[in-house]
């Protein structure tokens, strides 16, 4: 089962206006695609390391990373 969580978050104005020229030219992406992509993507960069320690929350950084990029 997929379970969605909202965030609320303020970024900069020049890293959303960077999303939004990103989303204008790119109209199969939207804001909770990009975020959930480079969320991900993030944690599986910063957790290469501890894979051993926690194998199943690498696995599904994984999973939402390719879904989110080949949805």
């Amino acid at each position: 089962m997929k379970t969605n969580v909202s965030l609320s978050t303020e970024i900069p104005q020049e890293l959303h206006e960077s999303l939004q020229r990103y989303l204008d030219e790119h109209p199969s992406w939207d804001q909770d695609r990009v975020l959930a992509a480079a969320l991900s993507l993030f944690l599986l960069q910063n957790s290469q390391n501890k894979v051993e320690q926690n194998p199943q929350t690498y696995r599904s950084c994984a999973q939402v990373y390719l879904e989110t990029l080949f949805d």
